[in-house]
């Protein structure tokens, strides 16, 4: 096959170059974006009488031919093609004649390939937003669920103080909410045109790069033609914004992985989103909670992989730029699938509330109220913390609690201690007092769940 750029070379491409070359195998992914942003190179190409209204016309219908075809399988990709824009403009050519070898007046594919790119990226991020939503109101339904089921929370990985699963599951939600920021803050910078760039250097043609963005939805033009074809920050950028919700998809995968466990058992996850043993038949695995976290360092890669393909890089437009596309293509879909994963699976898994009071009662969690009790009677907390821990330490080496320490043990230690300490320290006080803003009481965690409610309806 001829290729497009074929006059001036006198032998042709070796097969092994071209395949290598070749990106139409996963760039064909495109051809929504490819063909819009042509019509829309057609429409503005007519309106400055760069070509006739005939020839803008016949391309405009004949583009929207190609697109139908293609949707419903009666057009095929040719993966002899080097590129999704060679193929368009192939098929368009072959159909129409010289017509169609009039559209790629007044650009290159250095600004076709980022236009498109920049286009379907838009389009992907407006996906994933959705996506985030659906299971951040998910996680919101769950929350107000749970918002009075106690459990310890952690820090360092051991029981601290005690919490609801409501606000636990709302920490995630919050963090899911930072993700959707990013994403549209990263479409900011995205929707930015770049055709008309061409090559480098512009055209001597007089086209209207501000009416052609306008008519692709972007907000405005890229103004130097050098950064206009050879940016791929966006690219970095929103690799960025997907290693970040990996990661916290991650995080909540582990943490689902070890309330599933036998050791934990504060969740089960249901048997659609678990798999078995082959040789165990007692065993029940997180597998879908341990791939999300296994994908995660995947994602890392590709982001690595981009910001080291572009650090060497001299204006404008190499070749090492294809390389963004696999890369960014791999984490989009990633991230896609990890979401449409997740979702059902926090939707029906099962949460052993009894599974974790009992942790809850067992962990010393309500020392910090106890201090704080004293506080409240008048001593300083420095000296009450030191008083409370080794009450701790007492209660340990005779395997007590502090809700059953009798009182006048208590009094012991200090007169301050009387009959109401045992409500201040009872796990539920504990939980509905912490009534500071974003605390865990349950009045609490319903403002953080309204709150989040009302971000995602729009």
């Amino acid at each position: 096959m001829e290729k497009m750029w074929a006059g001036r070379f006198a032998q042709e491409l070796a097969k092994e170059a071209n395949d290598f070359n070749s990106s139409i195998h996963f760039d064909c992914r495109m051809y929504r974006q490819d063909i819009k942003g042509s019509i829309a190179h057609a429409a503005m190409l007519g309106r400055q009488g760069i070509i006739s209204p005939e020839d803008t016309a016949a391309i405009t219908e004949e583009l929207g031919r190609i697109l139908e075809d293609l949707e419903c399988g009666r057009l095929q990709f040719d993966m002899e093609c080097e590129d999704i824009h060679m193929f368009i403009e192939k098929v368009l050519t072959e159909r129409i004649g010289e017509a169609g070898k009039r559209l790629h007046t007044a650009r290159s594919r250095n600004d076709q390939v980022t236009l498109d790119l920049r286009m379907y990226l838009r389009d992907e991020a407006a996906e994933i937003i959705r996506r985030l939503k659906k299971l951040t109101g998910i996680l919101c339904d769950q929350a107000e669920h749970y918002a009075d089921s106690i459990m310890p929370g952690y820090t360092h990985l051991q029981r601290a103080q005690p919490v609801n699963f409501g606000h636990h599951l709302m920490a995630y939600a919050m963090m899911l909410v930072r993700d959707m920021d990013r994403f549209a803050d990263a479409v900011k910078r995205m929707n930015v045109s770049p055709i008309g760039c061409c090559a480098l250097a512009g055209t001597t043609y007089p086209t209207d790069r501000v009416w052609e963005a306008e008519q692709l939805g972007f907000e405005r033009i890229a103004l130097n033609s050098l950064d206009g074809v050879s940016d791929r920050d966006y690219c970095v950028e929103l690799l960025s914004a997907i290693a970040v919700c990996m990661m916290h998809l991650s995080r909540f995968s582990e943490e689902l992985i070890l309330w599933s466990s036998w050791e934990f058992q504060f969740i089960e996850l249901s048997d659609a989103y678990t798999t078995g043993s082959s040789i165990m038949p007692q065993k029940k695995n997180s597998d879908m909670a341990e791939l999300v976290r296994g994908k995660t360092g995947r994602v890392y890669g590709n982001l690595m992989g981009t910001l080291t393909v572009l650090k060497g890089l001299p204006l404008a437009y190499n070749k090492d730029m294809q390389e963004d596309k696999e890369a960014i293509f791999d984490s989009v879909d990633t991230l896609k699938l990890c979401l449409d994963i997740f979702a059902p699976m926090i939707e029906t898994m099962s949460v052993k509330e009894d599974n974790m009071l009992k942790a809850a009662k067992e962990g010393f969690i309500n020392a910090t109220d106890l201090a704080d009790y004293l506080v409240k009677k008048g001593s300083s907390f420095r000296s009450a913390y030191k008083l409370v821990g080794g009450i701790v330490g007492d209660c340990i080496r005779s395997h007590q609690v502090l809700e059953d320490l009798p009182l006048a043990d208590y009094r012991k230690y200090s007169d301050l201690f009387a009959e109401d300490l045992y409500d201040a320290i009872s796990l539920k006080t504990c939980m509905e007092k912490r009534i500071s803003e974003g605390g865990t009481s349950p009045a609490s965690v319903k403002k953080q769940i309204a709150a989040v409610r009302e971000r995602i309806s729009g």
